[in-house]
């Protein structure tokens, strides 16, 4: 077994994660079916490699992603590993005949309903408790209160979101089960930086689950959320940082970013930074994985992986060395922001 990744402090808690762990939407058969035995084996190569996070949400295949995570984990040391999962979702059975394509494949008779209550967030945590076959779970995050997931900054979010309810319900709810001693962290996981802006300054949160917000192909986020995190002691948990696709598979005819069809300007990007990658033997993926790493205020990176395979290359890609002047030609060719970090900070207070 390899020794543990490095870990990182999650905010101003006592709670650390290694900066390498595994994102759970492929453990909920997110668009194509994953056998509970690859999840059972994805666990285990993620611990043979040194990873010690994993998060998951019951919205993630409908409380698939959960239950194959607990079956992961069931014979794990559970002081060894941290669990992160969400609330916001309530999921309620139906009949087979009302299910409806989504992106979920071969999901269980549900529905999941916006539910910020307190009874529903202290519902839905004994219920993912159930699933995941754990006595504690240790992070839980409001999930996805932005509901028009294109808010842009300066305008108001809360007529289109989630926000008040979030803030009203499930955050003194959540605030108060850490005061408690029953979870040690409580954050957001939202896929827009913009509205973590709001929460930032509305509560006290120890840490943001961003989805694709702060990675090799976008650092807009720089602007206002970095800043607010630093001065509110709040991790962030990169997630997406392969932006869905692109920074995985290169520029290829099919990439996708954010989840649709790469635009040409992405992958124009995309190809001047694989053009530096070659000139210094370094793999793009190497690139995407280790570049939000290289900012302190981020925790952990948390890639989903459906396989052995992939968790193994992302743990080596992780690993792989990539010397400081490779960042620099990435920020003077205008291909970064000039203002990120380039060398790996100490981290892990």
């Amino acid at each position: 077994m390899t020794d543990a990744f490095a870990t990182r402090r999650i905010g101003k808690t006592n709670l650390h994660v290694t900066e390498l762990g595994i994102g759970g939407t492929p453990f909920g058969n997110m668009y194509r079916p994953m056998e509970p035995r690859d999840v059972t084996a994805t666990v285990a190569t993620a611990m043979d490699v040194g990873i010690r996070y994993f998060d998951t949400a019951p919205v993630y295949g409908f409380g698939l992603s959960e239950t194959r995570l607990g079956e992961g984990i069931r014979d794990l040391p559970r002081q060894d590993i941290v669990v992160s999962s969400k609330v916001g979702y309530s999921l309620v059975p139906i009949s087979p005949s009302e299910l409806k394509p989504q992106l979920w494949a071969e999901p269980p008779a549900m529905r999941a309903d916006f539910d910020y209550t307190r009874d529903a967030v202290l519902r839905g945590v004994e219920e993912s408790l159930k699933r995941l076959k754990t006595p504690y779970i240790d992070m839980l995050a409001i999930h996805d209160p932005d509901e028009a997931v294109d808010v842009g900054a300066g305008i108001d979010p809360f007529s289109k979101s989630h926000f008040k309810a979030a803030m009203d319900g499930a955050f003194p709810t959540l605030a108060e089960l850490r005061a408690q001693g029953v979870i040690k962290a409580i954050g957001v996981g939202i896929n827009q930086w913009q509205m973590l802006c709001d929460f930032a300054e509305a509560g006290d949160f120890d840490y943001f689950l961003l989805a694709g917000r702060y990675t090799l192909l976008d650092q807009d986020s720089m602007d206002r959320l970095l800043p607010l995190c630093e001065k509110r002691s709040i991790s962030l948990i990169v997630g997406g940082p392969y932006n869905s696709g692109i920074l995985a598979t290169g520029a290829i005819p099919s990439a996708t970013y954010d989840y649709r069809p790469a635009s040409d300007a992405i992958k124009d990007k995309t190809k001047a930074i694989e053009a530096v990658c070659g000139r210094y033997g370094i793999p793009l993926q190497a690139a995407a994985l280790q570049f939000p790493l290289l900012n302190p205020l981020v925790a952990s990176i948390i890639p989903g992986a459906r396989s052995v395979e992939e968790v193994r290359a992302n743990a080596q890609y992780v690993r792989h060395p990539i010397p400081p002047d490779f960042w620099l030609e990435l920020k003077s060719a205008g291909l970064i922001d000039p203002r990120s970090p380039v060398a790996r900070s100490p981290v892990g207070g």
